[in-house]
Order: C-alpha cells, then structure tokens, then sequence
C-alpha cells in the first residue's frame, strides 16, 4: 500500500482568483520561485498564479481595498525570502513597496507610513523553525 504524504496549512484569508503580474525593480541573474504559487522573473516580473492563498493585510489593522494588491505583492515577496528563493536583502524592499502600492491605491500617507514602519520592526520575513506548516506527514 503507497502513503500518502501531506503537510496542515496555516489558515488564509484570501485567495487569488485569476493571476497577477507586478513589475519590481529587482534583478536576479536567475528565475526564482515556488511552483504553482509564485515567480520573480530575474527581469524583476513577480508573477504570482491563480490559487495563491494570503493572509492580507497583518496586526492591528482593518482589510480595505487600498491595502489588498500591496499586500498581496508584500506576502509573495516575503515568501519568497522565507523560503530562501530570493535574499533577506530584499525584505526593506518588500516593506517600501507595500507603502507604495497602498498609496497608488488611495491609502492616506500617514496610513501608508504606519504600515510601512509596522511590517520594517515586525515583519517576519525569516523561516520560523517552530514553524511546523512545512513539516511533512504520511499516512498509510
């Protein structure tokens, strides 16, 4: 009898239904992703797929529209630092991009300087080794 091997997923608010393509200034000498989920093209294209699940908008704060796309782009670009497809170097990018986006889409400055201070001292952009979502599991 084959196993089976799955992993529990931590619990996400948002899902993306159709994908999303954002141009970032970042330049890579190679692709880097996570399959099926999320793609920096070393031309700096992050293409994020249809299906990718995130948990918006993070801490004390209200999801609202002007903060979803920032988001969206902060979450995968972290992701993809966490998981080692893209250097830690990245992450005060990541962080200046989100405030940005938010204030292309309509976030007041002050909200927009609020966030980006909020993720630059407590976002966690680094593999937590308690955290157990990529612990692999299996079952007869």
């Amino acid at each position: 009898m084959d196993r089976i091997q799955y992993r529990k997923l931590n619990k996400y608010k948002y899902q993306l239904m159709r994908d999303y393509v954002y141009k970032t200034t970042i330049t890579l000498d190679h692709d880097a992703g996570v399959p099926d989920f999320v793609t920096l093209r070393k031309d700096g294209q992050l293409e994020i797929y249809k299906g990718y699940a995130w948990d918006g908008p993070s801490g004390p704060t209200i999801d609202t529209k002007d903060f979803m796309r920032g988001s969206l782009v902060h979450d995968a670009l972290y992701q993809l630092i966490r998981e080692e497809k893209i250097e830690r170097k990245y992450k005060e990018y990541a962080d200046r991009l989100l405030s940005d986006i938010c204030r292309e889409d309509g976030m007041s400055k002050f909200r927009a300087w609020y966030v980006y201070w909020a993720v630059r001292l407590f976002g966690k952009a680094r593999k937590n080794p308690d955290d157990t979502s990529n612990k692999l599991e299996e079952a007869p």
